[in-house]
């Protein structure tokens, strides 16, 4: 065979790779697949969980760095991207709407698509993006101006570009968009500004909208561009016209149960966060107060939007406790269909897979003064005395009387996403030890405005540590590890079949730690703070991880006494691929 012959071989087998196209029983399957990662979550039951045992904890001592990736150039806030592999190629999201396309092999640049946001931009908690999605031959992402683009994965032309709310009305989006069935499902975000949080499904092919789905009651949904089915029942659970900037918004997507055909929606804080505007103040009969759909969990019919069960975990919610938290679909030891969540309300639950019930909740974090525990209905039980002061009993109705509030507005956990190993049956919880003192103010609506109605000012609780990553039994809620970090975690976790859990933190530092002891085996600085979300994958016989640093998100912007702690930790753009070379895998 001459040499023309094999360059046209070698040309049509590239080819044949660059357009192989993803399918829906390739995304189905990603969990149990370990050549490429193809969803957020590495499967979309999120569990963060790699079958992968070439790296373990006897040679996890051996990886090193086979590439470094520089994102560039100026924007370097807050990068909490997850990282998609396919076809030797890796695709991240970065900071103010941008995405790369990187060769997996060489780290090299291939394509970068910049979304070029328009001035007035409203993000409340950095300009940073959680990752996209792929499928067929696109790869799909969110943009900070409430857009989401659909990009050809081989060369990042624009395929098509869809409007999901008005940015100047405070909408924004954030979260890696979830495939499911030819589907592009989103979700919003905007919380702080009275925005109304929604799922919607485009077609992915043409972006054309199929359905949407309000989550505050009162509220139409559509399908096939049609009205469809109100979501709740009109002023049920909310005063007036209040419902109409009700917040809940979606922010953080969801996830897809296969098993029981469900998507799982978390759904943030009602607006405004002064409580006493939206309910009487009062626990009421029939839970008349409770401001559904908001601080909940919602189980929606892909097909056609239509809501399957709710569970609210912070009912007439009053401290900003978003329950947007990923759910993770997971069978416990007795074989029993379950879902995990742990709420920023500082609660681990437990619910039904088939309904969404509530089965069990412990605390995960310490000194929760919000509620002094969960009853035998999945309902709160709340401490009155520590619920954020009504402004209108003050003596000039300007300032409700101030609490200390544990946890802090921004949480036992944050968007920060847990992992579930099949290996050990625990999850593994980043977790943050803080409180804040708060209060109420009056507020009214103004479009594009932020509408809180409250301040705040978020403390640490301990002196020797903020962050925390636990190892929690879900099925006896017992603590079975915990390491503990100077600065607040704020990146995702990841298990493996090898015995490991990784996860960065603030300082710098990527961590290995032994799943059943919590011993740190390896470490790694990557020179800026990590709030990003490690992946692992094997390649050519060889088991490869990465994660990005590069410090940012809501904790320097929003912390409060805790922003001072960490406010020399400087900022960065670079995604680290790590490998374990062959000849050391047995070593």
């Amino acid at each position: 065979m001459n040499r023309f012959v094999l360059a046209v071989s070698a040309a049509l087998i590239a080819s044949t790779a660059a357009y192989a196209e993803v399918t829906e029983e390739d995304l189905l399957n990603d969990a149990a697949s370990t050549g490429d990662v193809l969803t957020n979550g590495m499967g979309r039951h999120l569990q963060r969980y790699s079958p992968l045992d070439t790296l373990n904890k006897e040679n996890v001592d051996n990886l090193v760095p086979a590439w470094a990736f520089s994102l560039g150039g100026e924007k370097q806030r807050g990068q909490e991207t997850q990282p998609i592999v396919h076809d030797g190629v890796m695709y991240i999201t970065g900071s103010y709407s941008r995405l790369y396309a990187i060769d997996v092999k060489t780290g090299e640049e291939i394509w970068q698509y910049d979304a070029r946001l328009p001035e007035g931009i409203l993000p409340c908690c950095d300009v940073v993006n959680r990752g996209a999605a792929i499928y067929g031959d696109n790869i799909y992402f969110g943009t900070l101006d409430a857009r989401i683009v659909a990009l050809n994965k081989d060369t990042g032309d624009v395929v098509w570009r869809k409007k999901i709310a008005d940015y100047k009305a405070g909408y924004s989006y954030t979260a890696a968009p979830l495939i499911v069935k030819g589907l592009v499902i989103t979700g919003n975000s905007g919380g702080e500004f009275g925005i109304v949080g929604e799922v919607q499904a485009r077609d992915a092919e043409t972006g054309d909208l199929v359905w949407t789905r309000p989550v505050i009651e009162g509220h139409m949904g559509t399908l096939n561009g049609e009205e469809s089915t109100m979501t709740g029942t009109l002023n049920a659970t909310w005063p007036g016209d209040m419902w109409k900037t009700g917040g809940g918004a979606t922010w953080l997507g969801g996830s897809y149960d296969a098993d029981t055909d469900t998507l799982v929606f978390g759904t943030g804080n009602p607006a405004p966060w002064n409580s006493h505007l939206r309910n009487a103040g009062e626990p009421t009969e029939g839970n008349a107060g409770d401001n559904l759909y908001a601080a909940s969990r919602i189980g929606i019919d892909p097909a056609n939007g239509e809501i399957k069960w709710h569970y609210q975990t912070t009912p007439r919610e009053g401290w900003d406790y978003d329950g947007v938290n990923e759910v993770v679909s997971y069978t416990d030891r007795d074989g029993n269909m379950r879902y995990a969540t742990a709420d920023r309300n500082g609660f681990f639950y437990v619910l039904n897979r088939e309904d969404g019930a509530f089965v069990s909740a412990v605390p995960f974090v310490k000194d929760i003064t919000w509620a002094s525990g969960i009853d035998e209905t999945g309902r709160p039980i709340f401490i009155e005395d520590n619920r954020p002061g009504d402004p209108a009993a003050s003596a000039d109705g300007k300032k409700g009387e101030v609490v200390f509030s544990s946890p802090g507005f921004l949480g036992g956990k944050n968007w920060m996403p847990m992992a579930f190993s099949q290996r050990t049956g625990d999850f593994y919880v980043p977790s943050n030890e803080w409180g804040m003192d708060i209060w109420n103010e009056p507020i009214t609506y103004k479009k594009g405005a932020a509408y809180l109605g409250s301040g705040f000012t978020i403390k640490p609780n301990y002196e020797d540590h903020i962050g925390s990553l636990k190892a929690i039994d879900p099925d006896t809620g017992e603590l079975k590890w915990e390491y503990k970090n100077d600065a607040p975690l704020w990146s995702g976790v990841m298990t493996t079949a090898g015995g490991l859990v990784f996860f960065g933190t603030p300082e710098g530092k990527f961590l290995a730690l032994d799943d059943e002891s919590g011993e740190e085996l390896w470490s790694f600085q990557t020179g800026s703070g990590i709030v990003g979300q490690p992946i692992t994958w094997e390649q050519d016989g060889e088991q490869y991880v990465t994660v990005i640093s590069g410090w940012g998100g809501a904790v320097p912007l929003w912390g409060g006494e805790v922003a001072k702690k960490v406010n020399y930790l400087n900022q960065g753009g670079m995604l680290w691929t790590f490998r374990l070379p062959e000849q050391l895998a047995g070593q």
